[in-house]
């Protein structure tokens, strides 16, 4: 065959291989630019948003009792006894926990232990229902509207009080929930501003860093909600070392998974903090109304401790625990030591030459 009857070459399958090269070319330039965390992190924010609010709606939008712990002071087996708390549980369609005590008094101090959120007190065909909005604003609310309604159904005279109200400024008991909320997101923002502006600051200086910006916090909260807006009367010092050890807690938070993860440090760092522990906390809606889940996870999370630990110290100050403090305590040691045992793969820090 001669040369003017040779086959012509096809272009495609000449261009196939540098087609497949630019793509590869266009792909690695891509994953080199800023172009892809940009991306990726578009997917991350509107999937956050979803989160952020379905998690926050799942747990307040519809609260529901599961069970209330209550003092019972009288004879709970006579027939009027039975059919209010038989009328009662069905009302609320959960178990009104009764744990009876001798006297008033000794309910009453169950009340300040924070051991039981409501005391009734049987006398003769009545009945004394005594609330504690302090221990719980929402169950409080859900009691008083209840247990009027199932007295006149049941035949059974029913007198409200409440034991231990809420501060004038706070009627609705969210004043603490927020200043918690805000310790526990400034408290990692914070970290998050040390590391993009202060990136040089090596591992002993960050942690002292977060520690100043804590306390400074917390005394701006404090002094904020207490002296300047007066929306409640804290035990100052108590609440604003609370607010500071919440912060430097979060703060380090973010620092760990900062160490372990880089710049995706915020990923857990919300999860595990906004997504989960705010709306788990008990602040907004008491535990007895959560999630059976979400009400005991909660309570091992920093921002569950921060309100547990707050509440007691403005309204039950002499019956502090020390469980939140612990746990808070927890976070914080397991969080500066991940991240003092790891330092050196912290994306900040100075060289020697540097120093």
């Amino acid at each position: 065959m001669d040369a003017d009857h040779a086959p012509d070459p096809d272009p495609e399958a000449g261009d196939a291989p540098r087609r497949g090269t630019r793509a590869a070319e266009r792909w690695s330039a891509f994953t080199a630019s800023p172009f892809l965390p940009a991306a990726v992190l578009v997917f991350i924010l509107a999937a956050a948003a979803g989160l952020f609010a379905g998690s926050y709606t799942y747990n307040m939008a519809n609260p529901t009792p599961r069970r209330i712990p209550a003092a019972v002071v009288g004879p709970t087996d006579t027939a009027h006894a039975r059919a209010f708390v038989d009328g009662m549980e069905k009302a609320l369609n959960a178990s009104l926990e009764l744990h009876p005590y001798p006297t008033d008094a000794a309910a009453h101090h169950a009340v300040e232990q924070q051991a039981v959120f409501a005391v009734l007190t049987f006398r003769g065909a009545g009945v004394d229902f005594a609330v504690a909005s302090a221990a719980g604003a929402s169950v409080a609310q859900v009691l008083t509207e209840t247990a009027p309604v199932v007295g006149h159904a049941v035949g059974v005279p029913v007198r409200i009080s409440d034991v231990k109200p809420l501060q004038r400024g706070d009627p609705r008991g969210l004043a603490l929930f927020y200043i918690s909320l805000a310790a526990v997101i400034i408290g990692f923002v914070g970290a998050i501003q040390l590391s993009v502006h202060a990136r040089e600051l090596n591992p002993g200086e960050r942690i002292a860093f977060t520690v100043v910006y804590a306390m400074l916090g917390a005394f701006a909260i404090a002094a904020v909600v207490d002296w300047w807006l007066g929306a409640l009367r804290l035990p100052f010092t108590e609440s604003w070392l609370i607010l500071a050890f919440t912060m430097f807690t979060s703060g380090m938070v973010f620092t760990m998974f900062n160490t372990l993860m880089g710049r995706w440090a915020m990923l857990p760092t919300w999860g595990l903090m906004v997504l989960l522990g705010n709306p788990s906390s008990g602040g907004a809606v008491s535990w007895p109304l959560l999630p059976s889940v979400l009400g005991h996870i909660g309570r091992w999370l920093p921002p569950g401790a921060s309100v547990n630990a707050q509440h007691t110290a403005v309204y039950y100050g002499d019956a502090q625990h020390v469980f939140p403090f612990a746990v808070l305590a927890g976070w914080a040691l397991v969080s500066t030591g991940v991240f003092w045992f790891w330092r050196h793969r912290h994306p900040g820090g100075r060289t020697v030459e540097d120093l």
